[in-house]
């Protein structure tokens, strides 16, 4: 069985991935654009790609060979899930792997803004700090504070444990449906967590209904002092509102792993010193990327043996 891996994964995956499959990788780290990825499909078994692998509708419209996609990553905003199962291929995740390494990104990116870090290590750099003294650089005092958290999946109640029995925050939440988790409370709306807590944190799915969830209704209902998190995906929010509403001081700040049109981070948001600016860490460590990699081969095994596969989406 032949298995098209789009980036080239951690050593261990790869050597796994060899024992299984005639294994065929690419040299780039950049995604595979639509030639690639409809020759890929007519040409392997199974296909494992990742963020950025633009497998829209047009991807199946050709010649395909392939079972299924085992995608790397829990997010698959990227993949045209309807078009594929039209095309008679499974589509798999890797959810679980994730949620630790992400809800410490979410957790680095509230104390970074809170505390103004980002901003301080940039004067220290530039040899512009003159010491010391009672109201430098004053920030955002997160004990206590409350937070608010938009998608109440593995993620989202990671990191409001993580806020909760750490920093003694009270935790609110949105969620389409109804939960019960300990120590938190669901209100009804986008707008009403907003409204009500000190931190706000993004952790949607993205789909089509989410895009743009975050726009300028919800961040005019963020309160001047709070700061917004977003280690989801980049198009949940509209990015032109949020720069606008970071320029006139409507909100305190944002911490930021995923753009609206990743890589490409627009100037505006880059020279705000309210911001923290991150290059998608949110899985970034060997152990979770190896974790990962396991899962999705263990989904491209069933699927090019025929089995019903561990994660299907």
């Amino acid at each position: 069985m032949k298995l098209h891996v789009s980036r080239i994964l951690p050593d261990s995956v790869m050597d796994a991935a060899r024992a299984h499959f005639d294994v065929t990788t690419r040299d780039s780290t950049q995604p595979m654009d639509l030639d690639e990825i409809r020759a890929a499909l007519a040409t392997h078994d199974v296909l494992l790609p990742t963020l950025g692998d633009a497998l829209g509708a047009e991807a199946f419209s050709g010649e395909i060979r392939a079972k299924g996609l085992a995608n790397f990553g829990v997010g698959y905003n990227h993949i045209d899930v309807a078009a594929a199962r039209a095309a008679g291929l499974v589509v798999t995740n890797t959810p679980g792997a994730v949620t630790d390494a992400t809800a410490d990104i979410a957790m680095t990116l509230i104390l970074m803004t809170a505390r103004r870090a980002a901003e301080g290590e940039r004067l220290v750099r530039a040899g512009d700090w003159s010491g010391w003294h009672p109201t430098q650089m004053l920030g955002l005092h997160v004990t206590g504070k409350t937070l608010g958290v938009i998608g109440m999946g593995r993620i989202g109640q990671a990191i409001a444990h993580r806020c909760h029995a750490g920093f003694g925050m009270e935790v609110v939440f949105y969620n389409r449906s109804e939960k019960e988790i300990p120590g938190a409370r669901q209100l009804g709306s986008v707008a009403e967590v907003c409204a009500t807590a000190d931190i706000v944190c993004i952790a949607l799915a993205a789909t089509p209904e989410t895009r743009h969830l975050i726009a300028a209704e919800a961040l005019a209902a963020i309160r001047p002092h709070a700061i917004l998190v977003n280690i989801a995906r980049g198009d949940i929010i509209d990015e032109a509102a949020l720069i606008d509403a970071l320029q006139a001081g409507r909100i305190g700040g944002a911490g930021l792993d995923v753009y609206e049109h990743e890589p490409h981070v627009p100037e505006a948001l880059r020279r705000l010193d309210t911001v923290t600016l991150l290059p998608h860490l949110g899985t970034a460590t060997l152990e979770v990327r190896e974790a990962m990699g396991r899962m999705a081969l263990d989904n491209a095994i069933a699927i090019a043996e025929g089995r019903a596969p561990p994660n299907p989406v």
